[in-house]
C-alpha cells in the first residue's frame, strides 16, 4: 500500500520536474540548509504524513511538528526541513499544493461535519466519487480526517444502482433482482432512488442502503417515518444525497437519514495557505 502511494506522489513530483528543474540547478549541489513548513493561517491539518513520504525518499530530513488532523493556528511550523537546498526547493511547490490543498478539505468537511452532529450525533457525513482525478485516495482520506466518512473508494467496493441503471434495466424491481442474483454476498447492495414509492419498494426487496437523491427534506421525513412503521429504520440504512450545502444542511438532518452525502465538500475546496521558508 505504502509502495504504491509513493508511487502516486512521485507522478505529482514528475508533473512538475518533467526532465530537470534548471532554476534550482543554480544552486552547488553540495549546500545543505533548514527550511520549514508553516500555517498561514487557522486550519486542520492533512498531508503531512505523505509530505514526510516525499522527503524521507529524496534523502531530507524531515520532523513533524503536526500530525494529519490536528488544529493549527497562523504561524504554528508544520514541519521541519534540514537537507539539500536544491531538492528541497525543487519539491516546495508540490508539498505545498499537497498540504494546502488537502488541509482545506479537511478543514471544510470537519465544519460541516460538527454542524450536522450538533443536531443528530448518530448521523453520518460521507464522501462521493465527485473527486479530483488522481487524487482520490488523497481526497478520500482528508475526508475521513475531517471526520467523514469515505464511503466506496471505486466501482468495484459496492453495488450502487443509480438512475441511468434503472433506466437501462428497466426499474427498482428488475434492478435489484438481478443484484440480488448476479452479486456476491459480500458486497452491499445500494439503490438510487428519488420517489416515495420506489423507496418503499426498495426496502420490501432487500436493499442495503436507499440513496434518497435529489428528494427534499419534507420528502426525506415521510420515508423515515415510514421506514419506521414498516420496522425497516435502522435495518435499512438511508442515504440522502443531491444538493446538500451548508446552508440547508440542518433541514435535512432533521429529516432524519442515517447519512448524508454531500458532492459539494470535494467539489469546492478552498486551499489553506501555507508556506515554505528557508533559514539562512
Amino acid at each position: 500500500m505504502e509502495q504504491g502511494i509513493l508511487k502516486r506522489l512521485l507522478e505529482f513530483i514528475d508533473e512538475d520536474i518533467p526532465f530537470q528543474d534548471i532554476t534550482s540547478l543554480l544552486i552547488p549541489e553540495g549546500d545543505s540548509c533548514k527550511a520549514r513548513i508553516e500555517a498561514r493561517e487557522n486550519f486542520k491539518a492533512f498531508g503531512l504524513q505523505y509530505t514526510q513520504m516525499i522527503f524521507d525518499y529524496i534523502g531530507v530530513k524531515s520532523e513533524l511538528k503536526k500530525l494529519d488532523g490536528d488544529w493549527v493556528i497562523k504561524g504554528d511550523i508544520l514541519v521541519l526541513l534540514y537537507g539539500s537546498a536544491r531538492k528541497i526547493l525543487e519539491v516546495e511547490r508540490t508539498v505545498l499544493n499537497l498540504i494546502s490543498h488537502l488541509s482545506g478539505l479537511t478543514t471544510q468537511v470537519a465544519f460541516f461535519v460538527m454542524k450536522a452532529k450538533s443536531i443528530n450525533p448518530d448521523v453520518k457525513v460521507a464522501c462521493t466519487r465527485k473527486t479530483s482525478p488522481g487524487l482520490r485516495f488523497f481526497e478520500k482520506m482528508a475526508f475521513e480526517a475531517g471526520g467523514g466518512d469515505t464511503h466506496r473508494f471505486s466501482l468495484s467496493d459496492e453495488v450502487l444502482i443509480k438512475d441511468n441503471h434503472l433506466k437501462v434495466l428497466g426499474g427498482v424491481e428488475k434492478a435489484l433482482e438481478l443484484a440480488k442474483n448476479k452479486v456476491s454476498f459480500a458486497h452491499k447492495i445500494e439503490i438510487e432512488v428519488e420517489s416515495f414509492d420506489d423507496a418503499m419498494k426498495a426496502a420490501e426487496m432487500g436493499a442495503d442502503i436507499v440513496m434518497l437523491d435529489n428528494m427534499t427534506p419534507e420528502d426525506i421525513s415521510k420515508v423515515v417515518d415510514a421506514y419506521k412503521d414498516r420496522g425497516y429504520y435502522g435495518k435499512v440504512i438511508l442515504e440522502a444525497s443531491g444538493g446538500i450545502n451548508f446552508d440547508n444542511l440542518e433541514d435535512y438532518v432533521k429529516a432524519g437519514p442515517n447519512v448524508i452525502s454531500a458532492g459539494v465538500l470535494t467539489k469546492v475546496i478552498r486551499s489553506c495557505d501555507v508556506s515554505l521558508e528557508v533559514e539562512i
